[in-house]
């Protein structure tokens, strides 16, 4: 698998899919779940609101990731997937990794070979972008997914920096 780094606006991707840092509401929000559900238009929230009417009726839990249209997005599907909020006094680095190991099973199983993954967890759930690129990269590198190209897209370029550190690092 290639891993690609982008700083931009993952609404803009030209890939299979897209995987959005979404609430366990499925029903939209601020940041990146906000951007995605705005752009790829009522599509999105009317597959969202049916997944809550069936499975997921309490909300997607964190580590999760479930698959709808992309709408009006320049991809075939939306990944949602929900990041754990950071906490100083307890280990959910798990459920982190759990977000992108998911989030590839159900990339794996539509077929796409190409992803784009938001950092995850690191706007208003606060993870520390250092720690979240560890986990992230590492994660994704060694997932054994089937997909040929993993691309983070990174909002600013302090992000960017800091991932092509760790993708560096990585080797």
């Amino acid at each position: 698998m290639k891993l690609t780094l982008v700083q931009g606006d993952i609404t803009e991707q030209r890939v299979d899919a897209i995987v959005n840092a979404a609430n366990s509401s499925l029903l939209g929000g601020g940041g990146v779940d906000g951007a995605i559900h705005r752009k790829g238009g009522p599509e999105i929230l009317e597959e969202c609101r049916a997944l809550r009417a069936s499975r997921y009726g309490g909300g997607l839990p964190a580590g999760q990731a479930v698959s709808t249209t992309a709408g009006r997005l320049p991809a075939r599907w939306v990944i949602h997937t929900v990041g754990p909020v950071y906490s100083r006094s307890e280990d959910r680095s798990h459920l982190l990794a759990s977000c992108y190991r998911e989030s590839l099973k159900v990339a794996d199983a539509l077929g796409a070979a190409t992803v784009a993954f938001p950092a995850v967890s690191t706007g208003v759930y606060r993870w520390p972008m250092d720690d979240a690129a560890r986990i992230s990269v590492t994660t994704v590198l060694r997932s054994g997914s089937t997909i040929d190209e993993a691309r983070f897209v990174l909002f600013d370029f302090a992000a960017y920096e800091i991932f092509d550190r760790v993708l560096r690092e990585f080797g």
